[in-house]
């Protein structure tokens, strides 16, 4: 496992983020482009709240103490109940910047780490420190093509009645 560049891939993201989403108007980043997804501002809102409540004190658990019970997560409607969407988006992405300042400095002060510890997860069963690492990274990259994909639809809804289609389709 290349945990530095991992490491450092987490460091980087904040960086990508910010300047994508800073000069947003607020009612693009509030657009949904059906009520069941999120919006640009949910999405981060999420990033924030993961980053305290989900792999930084999982990962950090589970390289202290594999067999303590983690937290429970309700990620069910969380965006409704914590009211992301209402939110401002530079206050909310300065949040998650502020969250991932918080867990680098946690990471860079790990010496040695044994990645090879798992937590015995009650649905996915043994999940390594490493694992739990690797999808936090993943995690970024997953939320970054949910980002673009609203940014898409975003540029289908402004040109409207015109098609975005000569742009290429949008593929998995």
């Amino acid at each position: 496992m290349n945990h530095a560049a991992i490491i450092n891939r987490l460091e980087r993201f904040p960086g990508t983020l910010a300047p994508l989403l800073m000069s947003l108007p607020d009612e693009d980043a509030r657009w949904k482009p059906a009520p069941e997804h999120w919006s640009i501002l949910e999405i981060c809102g999420h990033l924030a709240d993961e980053e305290r409540e989900d792999f930084r004190p999982r990962l950090q658990s589970t390289l202290e103490d594999p067999g303590r019970a983690w937290p429970a997560l309700d990620l069910e409607g969380i965006a409704q109940r914590r009211g992301y969407n209402e939110k401002d988006l530079g206050v909310t992405v300065a949040r998650f910047i502020a969250e991932r300042a918080e867990s680098m400095t946690w990471l860079r002060s790990l010496s040695s780490p044994d990645f090879s510890k798992a937590h015995e997860h009650p649905k996915f069963g043994p999940i390594r420190a490493g694992e739990l690492l690797a999808s936090w990274s993943a995690h970024d990259a997953l939320h970054l093509r949910q980002i673009a994909k609203r940014l898409h639809g975003l540029a289908a809804r402004d040109g409207s009645p015109y098609a975005v289609a000569y742009a290429g389709e949008w593929t998995a």
